[in-house]
């Protein structure tokens, strides 16, 4: 149904001081410190892991070298989908309109819908953390991601204790990080590289962060994750995230979040020859998922 000359009768007329209601601040390009982002050219991606070797063993003196085996493990697909809004405009109310920010302030209001869309899809990971399940059959943050030599482990922050962010709760989770091993039981040198937290929990971050001492003490001992600058790109507000107590720490592990772009933000306008209707198009293409489950750490919170 296109937008008439009924429904902007306001701007039919003389006298308007200002239409508003479209002219609020962005909140976007939250996805970014989420996700690597990479260009795809196919309907879908995927993304399988490799298991490596084992740790290698002593070799006796005249005895057979030892073979091992190295195989593919779970496959991570990303399915690229179609994200469109459109909005239609009568010719008399295109003619009639006195105010020359109509057509403008619609397309604005189509890239704030089109925008939000992304950073509500994006942050659907994080909120779905700790129940969807993901390439490996468990949850994107699990205390039991089954492994290749038989077991599991964990990137559930504290160990799978739930737990508030703190100073004590993040050192338990940077020490966990640490410990980080592959499918075949070899430390991957992870690091912590930058903590995640939903918008109630923004001053809670910084002080737990940047606090020289250990925070709510009188005693004189240092903040070791800022002396030692273990979280080496400080933290990251979402306000798409909807669980106020749950935190998340991204790593140096790569392939762990991401993002494939098929089509980029395309907009188009045209006329309808039959009706004289102006049309606005806005579309693009994309997808978000996670490939090794050892790029981020989190906890639901209590």
């Amino acid at each position: 149904m296109a937008i008439n000359r009924a429904a902007i009768s306001k701007e039919l007329l003389p006298g308007l001081n200002a239409v508003f209601g479209m002219e609020y601040g962005e909140v976007n390009n939250e996805h970014e410190p989420l996700y690597e982002i990479e260009n795809s050219d196919r309907a879908f991606e995927e993304e399988v892991l490799f298991t490596g070797f084992g740790t290698a063993p002593t070799k006796i003196e005249g005895a057979a070298v030892t073979y091992d085996n190295a195989s593919e493990s779970y496959t991570a697909r990303y399915t690229n989908e179609t994200i469109a809004l459109a909005f239609a405009v009568t010719e008399e109310a295109m003619e009639d309109n006195l105010y020359d920010t109509f057509a403008k302030l619609r397309a604005k209001g189509l890239a704030r819908a089109m925008a939000n869309t992304k950073q509500v899809k994006a942050a659907e990971l994080y909120n779905d953390a700790f129940a969807t399940a993901q390439g490996d059959g468990v949850s994107f943050i699990n205390t039991a991601h089954p492994i290749v030599i038989g077991g599991t482990q964990s990137n559930y922050a504290n160990d799978g204790t739930a737990a508030d962010l703190s100073q004590s709760t993040l050192e338990t989770a940077l020490t966990q990080i640490q410990k980080t091993k592959d499918d075949r039981g070899i430390l991957v040198g992870a690091s912590a590289m930058s903590l995640h937290v939903p918008v109630d929990s923004w001053n809670l971050a910084d002080v737990v962060l940047n606090t020289p001492g250990k925070t709510s003490s009188a005693d004189n001992d240092i903040n070791p994750t800022r002396h030692m600058g273990m979280v080496p790109d400080g933290f990251y507000v979402n306000r798409r995230f909807t669980d106020g107590d749950a935190w998340f720490i991204k790593t140096d592990v790569p392939n762990g979040t991401k993002m494939f772009i098929r089509t980029p933000l395309q907009t188009k306008m045209e006329p309808d020859f039959d009706t004289g209707n102006i049309r606005f198009k806005a579309r693009e293409r994309y997808s978000f998922g996670v490939s090794d489950w050892r790029g981020w750490f989190g906890n639901a919170g209590t």
